[in-house]
């Protein structure tokens, strides 16, 4: 099965759980994108603002990471939230600001509305787009070392 690149919108401090506890949620806990997953598929996140719900900007890339396994769960967070999950094996990164980025990235057809490919949340990408994204996140890591 072929390798598929991922990126997925979460602000910056729902994105510090996941990496914390190794896993993701994806367009606020829906199972059916966490099912076009496979096992050693890229995920990298993208975090626009610093908070859920917040007007902080960050525009920045802040993790990446791959697929686990197969398995698909819920985990109950609070009374009627039960959202799925998928475990993710994050790597160390840097934090990378997108603007600096976009005229290299093929999915932004539109360079001046850069944003709109984002408001979907959850989306694939192309391997040159996610070798462009990753190494600026990686630079100044001599090996691809896991965070978690």
């Amino acid at each position: 099965m072929a390798i598929k690149y991922f990126i997925v919108v979460v602000s910056k401090d729902h994105l510090a759980r996941g990496v914390e506890g190794g896993f993701m949620q994806v367009n606020h806990g829906k199972e059916a994108p966490l099912k076009k997953l496979n096992p050693g598929n890229w995920v990298i996140f993208y975090s626009p603002k610093q908070a859920y719900g917040g007007k902080e900007p960050l525009q920045a890339f802040t993790a990446i990471g791959q697929v686990k396994d197969d398995r698909i769960y819920q985990h109950k967070m609070s009374e009627g939230f039960t959202p799925y999950r998928r475990d993710v094996d994050f790597y160390k990164c840097n934090e990378t600001p997108i603007e600096p980025l976009i005229p290299e990235l093929h999915f932004i057809e539109n360079k001046k509305a850069w944003g709109f490919k984002f408001r979907f949340g959850f989306f694939e990408i192309n391997e040159t787009d996610f070798k462009t994204i990753s190494s600026a996140m990686l630079a100044g890591e001599p090996t691809i070392t896991k965070q978690i």
